[in-house]
């Protein structure tokens, strides 16, 4: 087997652990990334619709009051403004959905089903609990959530959740006297959840390790196209020139042309020494003839 094949299968299961490794640690490490992008985008989310919910407490529902007293608006209602805003948001971000879901809602929508109301009553349980990052089965799929309570932290909130009788009459006309009552302050009602399909975070993360894949494996071919070329020209044409040389010495033709070494490397030091056992050879014979 010649030595540029030895090289190169060398080289080539070298590059193939290497690129493996790479590869394998890569994926793992773009997943984690990308799943915490997401993570991030929805802690975005979720402070915008808290800061439009406060923006509906404090400076919208003050104004329409008076309306309230003869007609039911929800444009007064925060959790309306927040899901209208997120409603708004899902047209250029539709992978995403975000519901407040709440264990006794006045709203049956935002009713809590059954794994959104373990989630809050986890949020119950763990008042200090700050936010819960999940993933959980879905007939799509497997779905990426991120919650966080929904404490009552307002006393006007219980304007409207405290007693069916402290109650505006236009929100029991709407909403009737059954639900959404009961509330107390500093009380975890429900919970802000953002979800959207792990396919999300895996097909971003397939799309750039395939981009850094392929551009690693140019560099790796690349790479061991110059080794290759610099192996040729440095070191197995020098070789085989030399080789050459030496054939022609043991076949008797002493007046075969020296190898004229144009580096200063070992294959200069190589050649110089075959030059000098040529000329010690040729001395033995004439010694030998005379």
């Amino acid at each position: 087997m010649k030595l540029i094949v030895k090289f190169n299968l060398v080289l080539c299961l070298i590059f193939a652990i290497g690129f493996a490794a790479v590869g394998y640690f890569t994926n793992r490490l773009l997943q984690r990334n990308i799943k915490q992008e997401i993570t991030e985008n929805a802690r975005i989310m979720m402070e915008a619709a808290l800061a439009v919910r406060s923006y509906t407490s404090t400076q919208i529902k003050p104004l329409l009051e008076t309306q309230m007293r003869y007609a039911f608006l929800p444009q007064s209602v925060p959790a309306y403004s927040a899901n209208q805003y997120f409603a708004q948001l899902k047209k250029k971000f539709p992978e995403y959905s975000y519901k407040e879901a709440t264990l006794n809602p006045t709203n049956p929508m935002d009713r809590a089903n059954d794994w959104e109301a373990d989630i809050v009553n986890l949020f119950r349980q763990a008042p200090d609990l700050p936010e819960q990052v999940g993933e959980r089965e879905t007939p799509a799929g497997k779905a990426m959530y991120m919650a966080r309570p929904l404490k009552i932290k307002d006393a006007k909130c219980l304007d409207c959740h405290d007693t069916p009788e402290s109650t505006p009459r236009t929100v029991i006309e709407r909403y009737g006297s059954d639900n959404g009552f009961g509330w107390k302050l500093n009380d975890v009602v429900g919970a802000q959840i953002v979800t959207v399909p792990v396919k999300l975070p895996v097909q971003r993360a397939k799309s750039v390790f395939a981009v850094f894949m392929v551009s690693l494996a140019a560099v790796f071919a690349v790479l061991i196209l110059a080794l290759n070329m610099m192996l040729f020209y440095l070191v197995t044409r020098p070789v085989n020139q030399l080789a050459k040389v030496a054939n022609e010495v043991s076949l008797g033709n002493l007046d075969a042309p020296d190898f004229a070494a144009s580096s200063r490397d070992e294959i200069s030091d190589l050649a110089e020494s075959f030059r000098r056992m040529r000329k010690s050879l040729v001395e033995a014979i004439k010694m030998l003839e005379t």
